[in-house]
């Protein structure tokens, strides 16, 4: 019997390795086609007699209520010099960053297929890190001066747990969120365990949109972070559970437990050991486990109550 059932396990886990693959090369066959433009570069190797015409080509990034003395200003300002040269440096060509948008571009293509892909515009934003990607739907403009390295010398004084994700690799994986969060509605009530899932669905649609990228990655945790909350998933669902927080309405739970801050917080001495952002984790794993359980369309589990998600996932945390 021991046998079968392992036998039984492995076919199931070839059937979807299968299926995965198929889907795959589903993908890598739409065509998405988007232009790179790095206005970055643009904008630093312009001049006062070359500004109208960079004006003219992408008007949208020059709004009307400036004077063009202050952008005149802003060419000639010795920080802002200083992030064109650092941003060559860190970003002499694009192209590794342009292949993972195309690649994201098509898993979104796929699964929504009246996405319009937008095209990708490289900025400076003097390190608005609260802005690091915009997405308007025609653009998604990427401020390359908050992904320099979380050691570079613009984020010295900032706090650890804001610039470890000021890298590279996070680029894509920021883009997939923004992009996420147009279709997933709003929390439909203040519990905890709605807005918790409302995270847990687009780190969902982050597992179809980046594949290729680390669970880590799409969370914006280090490896260890990641190691430390799958190793205590059954200890954290235990105290939400034990302090009844499924249901709270209470908002400091989300300043404690589903927004950046340096660690989530219990109130107990394993405060410092663990990593933020918790309840998107747990959330994550409801999500997963709802439609691992429940043959249901992507669409649906979007607009599905979290109260009827949680009822039929049947979450269990691993221990």
């Amino acid at each position: 019997m021991l046998k079968k059932f392992w036998f039984l396990i492995l076919l199931i886990s070839l059937f979807s390795c299968d299926k995965r693959s198929e889907t795959e090369a589903k993908i890598e066959k739409l065509e998405v086609d988007f232009e790179l433009i790095r206005f970055d570069q643009k904008f630093a190797e312009a001049t006062q007699e070359s500004l109208p015409e960079l004006k003219s080509q992408y008007p949208f990034l020059f709004p009307k209520q400036y004077p063009d003395s202050l952008w005149v200003q802003k060419l000639n300002d010795s920080i802002q010099q200083e992030i064109d040269t650092e941003i060559s440096k860190a970003y002499p060509e694009f192209s590794e960053v342009s292949d993972d948008f195309h690649s994201l571009f098509q898993h979104v293509k796929y699964y929504f297929p009246d996405f319009q892909v937008p095209d990708v515009i490289t900025v400076t934003s003097e390190v608005d890190y609260k802005n690091k990607i915009i997405y308007t739907g025609d653009y998604l403009f990427v401020s390359l001066d908050t992904y320099l390295g979380e050691d570079h010398k613009f984020y010295v004084g900032m706090q650890k747990y804001l610039k470890k994700n000021f890298t590279k690799e996070q680029i894509v994986p920021d883009a997939a969120t923004e992009i996420a969060k147009g279709y997933i509605p709003k929390a439909e009530s203040r519990t905890f365990l709605a807005h918790m899932l409302y995270y847990g669905k687009i780190l969902y649609l982050k597992d179809k949109f980046i594949p290729f990228k680390s669970d880590a990655e799409k969370i914006g945790y280090s490896e260890r972070e990641l190691e430390w909350a799958a190793a205590n998933e059954d200890q954290i669902w235990r105290y939400f559970i034990e302090n009844e927080l499924i249901y709270d309405t209470d908002s400091q739970l989300y300043t404690r437990f589903l927004y950046p801050a340096p660690f989530s917080k219990f109130y107990l001495q394993l405060d410092v050991e663990s990593p933020a952002r918790l309840g998107q984790y747990i959330g994550w794993n409801i999500i997963r486990a709802y439609m691992d359980k429940n043959d249901v369309s992507i669409e649906k589990m979007l607009n599905t109550s979290a109260e009827e998600i949680f009822n039929k996932a049947n979450y269990k945390p691993k221990k």
